[in-house]
């Protein structure tokens, strides 16, 4: 019998669908890209602030169970779908960045935002479709094998292309979770592997019955047992020198804050706030925290700051702006005062926020729009480590922490990661948030205490473990004062990187794919 056929009708002839009428396919069909859609609508929740980590298991589950004995252009359907709940929910502060300070329409914000939303979820998207593809019948391999690696080879991709975005990565979910453990080890990328094999351990329990299922749950409580008793080891050496941190948060509004009238009374008020802790180590203050660009004050206000800071033996970390005026460059500056002066310029710029990609054929569209992007030029590589009381530190400045591969190059030189940061842009949204969970992260890659300073919440102090120390309430002008260990040493994840993981998920996709293509597997009931 033929897969699709016509019967005589009361009213015609029906169309058959392997036996049955083709409504009632079509019902499922439609059913199943409801439950991709919802699957990536629950996926969010796994990242903070929610942290219902589980759901990281769950959601990816719901997609590949949707995908099951259907098309390959199907499942590409359905895995958009999945991006579209994904990222839609995940990543809708850009709607706040892009109308509230970029001074876009509602319609028009909500249409880029949207774009964007939409072109992301090409990558589950083709996730969904290249699996159906390649792992061309049911097999343990496709949940095993297909699923997981594809998953993480195309966060990789997501993490790279156009200079990266690597927001929403599944492995950040699990900052909370025993798979953190693996963290040190493999890093954000191991973690998500990690993740989705677990999906794929739940979805062969559910389909091949028997001892099958057993081994399954067992690998399932072998592959969290090995995370938790990993996050215990102590990967890294805490040297005989604490510093005593203070991070300033000025929660200056950023409507405002570059107006002439309300630069003077920015300036004051960090001065204001740093005066109360000379005692600490290090000062740092938020990413643009200084409006003005550093020639305007250099031989004022800065010069005043660094007396202060060598006479009370601090180190001073301030985010602003710089302008090269030899080479009419502008950069996004950290200057360290104190000892000696330094910057660190920010080298990974955010897209269409500081920067815009592919600029030959962009720009006269984002000037059709105007949207205010400032011209921003990437930092030098291998920049010189910043010194606090005589030890490199690893600076970072906002989106940069989200690239681990880059966080690790300052490493194992640096004893300290700092990070600054602006959130000032995407307001009470789930951005803040997120971006917290990232810089817990790389602490726990790295095995290093993180400091990070933001203009309006959430400033936090965070062990090599990644936990939090401390933090800051958002909305408030706040400082927050603690003790990090400076930390020597090196993470199996700081020696090799992403080669490991990217590479064996090759492996796991390629080779999987094409003995399960070439050799049928008896299929689950």
């Amino acid at each position: 019998m033929s897969w699709v056929t016509e019967r005589n009708a009361p009213n015609g002839k029906e169309v058959m669908v392997q036996g049955k009428p083709f409504s009632c396919y079509a019902e499922k069909l439609w059913s199943g890209d409801i439950l991709a859609l919802i699957g990536g609508l629950f996926g969010p929740f796994a990242f903070a602030p929610y942290n219902f980590y589980i759901l990281a298991i769950i959601s990816p589950a719901l997609l590949f169970a949707t995908c099951r004995n259907i098309s390959a252009r199907r499942a590409f359907w359905r895995g958009w779908l999945f991006g579209l709940g994904w990222f839609g929910f995940g990543i809708s502060w850009i709607y706040i960045a892009i109308h509230d300070w970029g001074r876009a329409s509602a319609f028009l914000a909500l249409s880029l935002t949207g774009l964007l939303a939409a072109v992301l979820s090409l990558f589950p998207a083709l996730l969904a479709g290249i699996v159906t593809f390649w792992f061309a019948h049911e097999s343990k391999g496709k949940y095993l094998l297909g699923w997981p690696a594809l998953w993480v080879l195309l966060e990789r991709l997501r993490g790279w292309i156009l200079t990266g975005f690597p927001w929403l990565n599944l492995g950040y979910s699990q900052i909370e979770s025993p798979l953190h453990g693996l963290a040190p080890i493999f890093g954000v990328y191991g973690v998500s592997l990690a993740t989705v094999f677990s999906s794929g351990l739940i979805l062969v329990a559910r389909y091949w019955p028997g001892r099958i299922r057993f081994i399954a749950f067992g690998g399932l409580g072998a592959l969290w047992g090995l995370g938790l008793f990993c996050f215990y080891i102590p990967w890294t050496i805490a040297l005989n020198k604490t510093l005593q941190v203070s991070l300033i948060q000025g929660n200056n509004p950023q409507a405002v804050k570059w107006q002439a009238e309300q630069v003077k009374s920015t300036l004051e008020q960090y001065w204001q706030l740093t005066a109360q802790h000379w005692d600490s180590n290090l000062i740092v203050w938020p990413e643009g925290a200084v409006s003005a660009f550093y020639h305007q004050v250099a031989d004022s206000y800065l010069a005043f700051l660094a007396d202060e800071a060598r006479s009370h033996k601090t180190e001073l970390l301030v985010g602003l702006p710089v302008f090269d005026g030899e080479t009419e460059k502008y950069y996004n500056a950290v200057l360290s005062l104190g000892s000696r002066e330094a910057f660190y310029y920010k080298q990974h710029l955010v897209p269409f926020g500081e920067y815009v990609p592919l600029n030959k054929y962009l720009q006269g569209i984002i000037n059709t729009l105007g949207l205010p992007i400032p011209p921003f030029t990437p930092g030098p590589k291998n920049q010189p480590l910043l010194q606090v009381v005589g030890y490199p530190i690893a600076t970072s400045i906002c989106y940069e922490d989200a690239f681990g591969e880059e966080i690790i190059s300052a490493l194992p030189e640096a004893v300290l990661l700092v990070n600054i940061t602006n959130n000032a842009w995407y307001g009470d949204s789930l951005a803040p948030h997120q971006h917290l969970q990232i810089s817990r992260m790389r602490a726990l890659e790295t095995g290093r205490d993180l400091v990070r300073a933001t203009t309006n919440g959430i400033s936090a102090i965070i062990n090599a473990k990644g936990i939090l120390q401390a933090i800051t309430p958002q909305f408030k002008a706040a400082t927050l004062t603690g003790n990090v260990q400076l930390r020597s040493g090196t993470t199996p994840y700081v020696f090799w990187g992403n080669r490991p993981v990217i590479g064996a998920c090759l492996c796991m996709f390629v080779i999987g794919g094409y003995y399960q293509r070439y050799r049928k597997e008896k299929k689950p009931a």
